[in-house]
C-alpha cells in the first residue's frame, strides 16, 4: 500500500510541496522513503492526491503532486461517538477504532465515574492529543476527511445541548432490546457509551428522558473501550457498507 500522509494545506495538481515536519518525521524515521518514492497525500477538504518525492534532506522532504484521485471512502452513516471519558489508554484506544470503523465524530464527556477528568488547557491539549491519533488512523485506513474530535466536557452540560440525532442509543447490558431489532434509521446517529463502571442510573435516567433509547450488544458485558467500537461495526453491518 502506497503511504499516506495527512497535510494541513492547500494542495493542487502539478505542485510541489514541502512535507509538514510529521509527516516528513515519519516518511524519513520509519518508513524510510527516499527520491523517487510514491506516495498519497490528503488535507481533509475531499479526495486524495498521487505525489512522488523528489528529494530528502534530513526530515525536509520536497514532493511533486501529480494528479487528483476524487475518491471517498466515508461510511453512509453519520455517526457520533459519544464517550463517557476512560483511562487515557482505553480513550486512546476507542479514538483510533472508532475512526477506523467511520464515525462521523466523537464527543466525550465527563461522568460521576470517569476515571480521567480534564478541564481547561489540558482538556484542549487532549483533544489535539486525540485528533493526531484520529489523523494516524485516517491515514491508515484510507478515510480522505478527519473525523471530529470535541472538546472534553460535562456530560449534564453536553446533555442539555439540541441535538440534530434522528436516532440516539444508550449502550446499557441491562437494556431488553437488542440492536438488531431496530429498524434503519432516516438521519444521524448518536450512540452513548459509559465509561468504566458505567453511567449512574442518574446519568442512565436523563439520558433516557432526552431521546435516548437503551439497547444491547449481546449477553455479554463489554468493556468502555469495546462498547462503543462493537456498536459502530454492529451498525456499519445492520445499516451501513458492510
Amino acid at each position: 500500500m502506497t503511504p499516506r500522509f495527512y497535510c494541513a494545506m492547500p494542495l493542487a495538481k502539478d505542485t510541489t510541496i514541502q512535507l509538514p515536519e510529521g509527516p516528513a518525521r515519519h516518511a524519513v524515521s520509519v518508513l524510510r522513503l527516499r527520491s523517487g518514492s510514491a506516495i498519497t497525500l490528503f488535507n481533509g477538504e475531499g479526495g486524495e492526491f498521487s505525489a512522488t518525492i523528489e528529494d530528502v534532506a534530513r526530515r525536509n522532504i520536497r514532493a511533486r503532486i501529480e494528479s487528483h484521485h476524487d475518491v471517498e471512502r466515508e461510511s453512509p452513516l453519520h455517526v457520533t461517538l459519544v464517550q463517557g471519558l476512560a483511562s487515557v489508554e482505553r480513550m486512546d484506544h476507542v479514538v483510533q477504532k472508532a475512526v477506523e470503523l467511520g464515525v462521523t465524530a466523537i464527543a466525550p464527556v465527563e461522568t460521576s465515574r470517569s476515571v480521567m477528568r480534564i478541564s481547561g488547557p489540558r482538556a484542549e491539549r487532549r483533544r489535539e492529543h486525540w485528533r493526531q491519533i484520529a489523523i494516524a488512523a485516517c491515514e491508515q485506513c484510507g478515510r480522505n476527511r478527519v473525523p471530529e474530535i470535541r472538546l472534553p466536557g460535562a456530560f449534564g452540560d453536553w446533555l442539555a445541548e439540541a441535538s440534530p440525532a434522528a436516532r440516539r442509543l444508550l449502550l446499557a447490558p441491562d437494556a431488553t432490546q437488542s440492536l438488531s431489532a431496530l429498524e434503519a434509521p432516516r438521519g444521524a446517529i448518536e450512540l452513548l457509551a459509559g465509561p468504566e463502571g458505567g453511567l449512574s442510573a442518574g446519568e442512565a435516567a436523563a439520558a433516557r428522558r432526552a431521546g435516548f433509547r437503551a439497547v444491547r450488544l449481546g449477553p455479554r458485558v463489554l468493556r468502555t473501550e469495546t462498547a462503543g467500537v462493537a456498536a459502530l461495526a454492529a451498525i456499519n453491518a445492520l445499516w451501513g457498507d458492510w
